[in-house]
This record gives C-alpha cells, structure tokens and sequence, in this order.
C-alpha cells in the first residue's frame, strides 16, 4: 500500500478483508480512509481472490515499491540515451530507467505526495519532458464538495532530479490531458462541487493554457458542457486520436471534438477555425442502455491515422468508424458490470450526439461489447468486475479490469472480440496497462507495477 502510518496500514488491511467499497470516479470518503485505495463508482469491491489464473502471459517483474500506483507512462531521452518509466500513485510520483532492460526498473527520482488522488491517465509532453498530475479535490482529505482541484505541473527534463513546476487551481481535477501538443490541458471530473450549479451531475471541462508552464492560465469557462442528452454532467477522460480528434468520456457517451485548423461545425452549421478553448464538434454520442448497464464511459480510442493498423480491418469496417469505449459501472455481483463497448460511429458526424435530449435520446450504434463476467480466469466469487483503461497494440487490445486483472483481446473482429490471454494474479488490482517495448506494463493499486510479455501472438494463433 501507499506510504501509511502503521495504524492506517492495519486499519487498511482489516478493511480490504471486510470488503468495503473501493472508490474513485464518483462520490468517495476523503482520502486518508481504507477504502479510497481502490476504485469504483458504488458498490464494494469483494474479498481479494484466493486463486491466481494466468494464460498466454508471462510476468517478467513486479515493482512492490510502487504499490499505490494508478497510472504508468513512458518519456524518451537523446542526451545520453534513456528511456524512462513514469508511475503516479497515491505516494506522489516515480520515475525509473528501464533503458538496459525495461523488465528491471531502476529508481531515478521520486516526488513524495502522499495523500495525492487521483492522477489516471497522466499526461506528459514529449518534447518540453513535463508531467500534468491531476489533483482530484478528494486528494489530501478534501471532498468532492467543498476540497481543492487543480494540476500539478513537474519538470522531468532531468529525471533523475523531478521537480515541481506550480499547482494551477483549476474547477476540475479528477483528469488532466493535452490537446494541441500539449499546449493547452483539458481536466474534467470528478462530481460537483457544492457551489456548482444544481442542475449539473458532474463537472464537464475546463482549458488551461500551459505554453508557458510556469505561469498556466484557466480559461473560466467550460466546455463539453450539455453533455448527458442536454443536462451537463461529469466529463472523465480525454483521449486525442492520432487524426488530432479530441475524444471526451463520461456520463452521457463519448464525443469527439476538433481542437485546430478550420472545420465545418454540424452543431452551428458553419465552417469556423477550432481551438482548443472553443473546439468544433465532430463526432460521438451516447451509447445504447442495452449495450450497458449505465452511461459513464471511461475512456476511448479510436484507431486512425498512425495507428490505423491497431484495431479492426479497415476494409471491413471502414476508415476511423469503430470508436472502442470502457463502460465503468459497479452493481451487485458481475453480471451487469462496466463492459467495453465498441460502436460506430456512422450517422453521428451531423451533430446528433450534441442535439440528443431525454425526450429525443441519440445513441451510438453498437458493434460489440465484451465482459470478463464468466469468462474463462475469471473468479466467480468476486464481484470487482468493471472495465477499466486499455490500450491497443496491433490486433490486441490490453484491459485492467480491476480484481478481475488484465484481459488481452483479440479485436480483429469488433463484433466479437475474443479473449487470447489473462493476467489475475490472487490479489490484481488492475488499473492501468500500458504497451511498450513490446511489454505491457500495468499499474495496479494493490500490487504495483507488473511487467507483463504477452506469448498469444496477434491474437489469432492461442
């Protein structure tokens, strides 16, 4: 677990054996309880397996250390040569070599933030070696009413030697991602604060201008406003496409947004230049209640451009139609979890997902979904069953899903994806995986990190 006195550790343990609720994307105890370790919308995360399921992967390293940990990302130096892991958790940030061998970390530099919530997904620019750490206002014993939201800013140009930038108070923290070269941030989530307007079920997203990252500028009003079939509510996560297409998940589906250059507006229906402050529609909506038991999406992805290759045959489905969407829900045992939910995204270029109102909903089409519950590795005594983040390598699609570990998906055919591999060790907790070298590499909050060597091949020889 994350740096605790021993009392809170042996209160933490208790709690985990009780099985107490482990929250995160909505509503939540404040930080510093047991039960903010974890992460779910409602309902209790179950006693931890007692059996492991492992097939078609192997488990090259674990980092115990990093037990905590949410997300995981990657920056590259040239002088001299390194290639660094970063790892954000509930004790702050890490970084590690893994230039000589990526299945042994090596310690660089650590920024101590314990009590640091929630940081999924973090960001990072490249080219300018900075880090955007969400700061979720339940972070350091605040709440989702009245506590303290913002970004962190990290300079990683040395990574042997991290160091804090600023904090931006910013309306929202629960995630924080670049748009326009990481020029500019958009951070949306978590629910309201109590100041907010009533009639808001969540917070949508507001911009920062981070060019001059000592001195980021909040934009005061938000945008991805209206989302939930007219109502504005909790915008989660932002994933920008490799055609520069913004995609924003949360309650009410996933819409995309151009961020630059000039483009037709369906909503206006006018051409008008895109910016990251005032982005134009392009595409998205909500997903059908059939396909999933609630509407908060995750996250997404959609494969274009560079990445084209990563995910359904173009040929069969067409270029940049297949939108792939996590669907995080917790209810009462597996059956109705948060699933992934693939859709298409034909019939939604006109604006019907910002037109769509409770008496006249749009939704997406869906292609297919998928759900750990029953699946083979699975354990049918947990009910900690939600999809959570993925990433796409090839035709494999890698997926956290929470107790349930790490599924990897064979996603050729989008209408029936196809389990090759499994990674559930007795005590997964799976938040995040990530690819790299060829290693999937996956931040669970309980165990740390796992480096993972997929051996199902592409997904059609296992």
């Amino acid at each position: 677990m994350p740096r605790r006195s021993g009392l809170l550790t042996a209160i933490t343990a208790v709690v985990l054996a009780m099985g107490v609720p482990a929250w995160a994307c909505g509503d939540a105890p404040a930080f510093g309880t047991a039960s903010q370790s974890g992460h779910s919308h409602s309902a209790g995360a179950p006693k931890a397996a007692k059996t492991s399921a492992v097939k078609n992967v192997e488990l090259l390293g674990t980092l115990p250390e990093a037990q905590g940990a949410i997300s995981v990302n990657f920056l590259q130096y040239s002088r001299p040569r390194r290639d660094v892991m970063i790892v954000a958790g509930e004790f702050g940030l890490k970084s590690y070599d893994i230039t000589a061998d990526p299945a042994k970390p090596r310690l660089l530099s650590e920024i101590s933030m314990p009590g640091m919530w929630e940081m999924e997904d973090t960001e990072l620019d490249p080219e300018r070696k900075l880090i955007f750490l969400a700061r979720d206002p339940r972070a350091f014993g605040g709440t989702t009413a009245t506590g303290t939201s913002g970004v962190y800013i990290v300079d990683a140009a040395d990574p042997a030697k991290l160091t804090t930038l600023t904090f931006v108070e910013i309306p929202a923290g629960h995630t924080t991602s670049c748009v326009n070269a990481c020029r500019y941030l958009w951070t949306g989530g978590p629910a309201k604060a109590s100041h907010m307007p009533a009639d808001w079920g969540g917070r949508p997203v507001w911009v920062t201008d981070v060019r001059d990252p000592r001195n980021p500028k909040v934009f005061p009003n938000p945008i991805d406003t209206a989302r939930n079939d007219g109502k504005t509510d909790y915008a989660h996560d932002v994933q920008v496409d490799a055609d520069g297409v913004a995609w924003v998940s949360g309650r009410g589906g996933v819409r995309g947004y151009w961020t630059d250059g000039l483009r037709f507006d369906p909503v206006q229906r006018k051409l008008r230049r895109a910016t990251a402050v005032d982005p134009v529609p392009f595409a998205g909506g909500g997903i059908s209640e059939l396909s999933a038991t609630s509407k908060f999406l995750h996250n997404s992805y959609r494969p274009v451009g560079r990445e084209v290759l990563d995910g359904p045959d173009i040929g069969a489905w067409g270029y940049g139609q297949t939108v792939f969407a996590t669907e995080e829900n917790f209810a009462d045992g597996c059956a109705a979890d948060g699933v992934l939910v693939i859709s298409s995204l034909k019939g939604s270029y006109g604006g019907e997902g910002w037109r769509s109102t409770p008496e006249k909903p749009y939704r997406l089409s869906t292609i297919g979904t998928w759900s750990v519950a029953g699946q083979e590795g699975s354990d049918p005594s947990s009910g900690d069953c939600s999809a959570h983040y993925f990433d796409v390598k090839g035709k494999v699609l890698a997926q956290s899903f929470y107790g349930q570990g790490t599924r990897f998906l064979d996603i050729s055919d989008p209408s029936r994806p196809k389990q090759v591999g499994y990674f559930r060790p007795a005590d997964a907790r799976s938040w995040q995986p990530l690819w790299h070298r060829g290693l999937l590499f996956v931040a669970d909050n309980a165990r740390g990190v796992d480096i993972l060597k997929f051996t199902g091949g592409n997904g059609h020889d296992s």
